[in-house]
C-alpha cells in the first residue's frame, strides 16, 4: 500500500494577508505525514512593479511576463516570499526546503510560444517536466518541499509558471510512488451550490456528477478551469482532489473531487 503524500496549493489572497498566512502555516503543520506546499505570488509583485514605474499586465488572469517583471516577480515569489513561508514553517517545527523549478532541475518548463497573445517568459510544463525522483528523496529526508512559481528551461532561463499547473504537475508525477491528494485551498468552503451561501458545500463530485452540475450552471466562470484541472488529475492518477478554505484543512467542511 503506498504511503500518503498531500499536496497543498494556496493562491495570492492568502499570501497578502500575514495573519492569515500564518493560520494556514499553522493549520498545515497539524497535519501528520508526508505533505509537500505549492503557493502562488499575491499582490506583493504587482505592488513592487507599480512602486518601479511599471504597469501590471494581466489577461484571462494570467500575468504578461517581460524581462523586468520577470525580474521582480522572481525576486518576490522565490525570495521574499518563498523564504518567509519556509521560516513560518520552520517556526511550527515543520523542517520545509524552499525549493524554485530551477534548483535541482526539479520543475523544467518550455517558453510558452507567441500565439494571440505573448506572454513574455511564461513556461508551460508537460508530463516530463517534474523530477519526482528528487521529490521523493527530499521526502524521504522528511523535509517538506515548498515549491514557487518559478520554473526554468534549462538553457538559463527563469520563467513564470502558473502555481495551479505546478501543484497539479507535481501531484501527477508522484502519483506512481504515492498515493496523492491534491489540495486547492481558497477563500470559499469548497464549491458551492449557491455562490451566496457560504454553507451550501457540495461535499463530493463524481465526473458524471461535475458534467450534471456544469450543465446546470452551478459551476460555472473562473471554477470551470479549476475543476478541469482537478479531474485531468485524478485521470492522471492523483487519488483525490479537494477544494477547501485554506483556513479550516483540518475541519471536514470540503469538497472531495473523485474518480468514481
Amino acid at each position: 500500500m503506498k504511503e500518503l503524500l498531500k499536496v497543498f496549493k494556496i493562491g495570492g489572497g492568502i499570501i497578502d494577508d500575514s495573519t492569515q498566512l500564518g493560520q494556514f502555516v499553522t493549520e498545515l503543520s497539524k497535519i501528520a505525514g508526508k505533505k509537500i506546499l505549492v503557493h502562488g505570488g499575491g499582490k506583493g509583485a504587482s505592488d513592487m512593479l507599480q512602486a518601479l514605474g511599471i504597469e501590471p499586465r494581466m489577461i484571462n488572469g494570467r500575468r504578461i511576463t517581460d524581462a523586468a517583471t520577470l525580474d521582480i516577480v522572481t525576486m518576490f515569489y522565490a525570495g521574499k516570499t518563498n523564504k518567509q513561508i519556509v521560516a513560518l514553517l520552520q517556526q511550527q517545527q515543520v523542517n520545509a526546503i524552499g525549493l524554485s523549478g530551477a534548483d535541482g532541475n526539479v520543475i523544467r518548463a518550455t517558453k510558452r510560444p507567441v500565439r494571440e497573445v505573448d506572454y513574455g517568459f511564461v513556461g508551460d510544463l508537460n508530463d516530463q517536466s517534474v523530477d519526482a525522483e528528487l521529490i521523493h528523496k527530499l521526502l524521504q529526508q522528511d523535509l517538506t518541499p515548498v515549491f514557487c512559481a518559478i520554473t526554468h528551461d534549462g538553457q538559463g532561463q527563469l520563467l513564470n509558471t502558473n502555481a495551479d499547473t505546478i501543484a497539479s504537475s507535481v501531484a501527477k508525477a508522484l502519483a506512481s510512488l504515492y498515493e496523492v491528494e491534491l489540495h486547492f485551498c481558497f477563500e470559499k468552503n469548497g464549491v458551492l451550490a449557491d455562490v451566496q451561501d457560504d454553507q451550501s458545500v457540495i461535499p463530493q463530485i463524481t465526473p458524471t456528477q461535475y458534467q450534471e452540475l456544469k450543465a446546470n450552471g452551478v459551476i460555472a466562470a473562473g471554477m470551470l478551469p479549476k475543476m478541469e484541472n482537478a479531474f485531468a488529475a485524478l485521470e492522471a492518477g492523483v487519488e483525490r482532489v479537494v477544494i477547501e478554505h485554506a483556513m479550516k484543512i483540518n475541519e471536514p467542511i470540503k469538497t472531495v473531487l473523485c474518480r468514481s
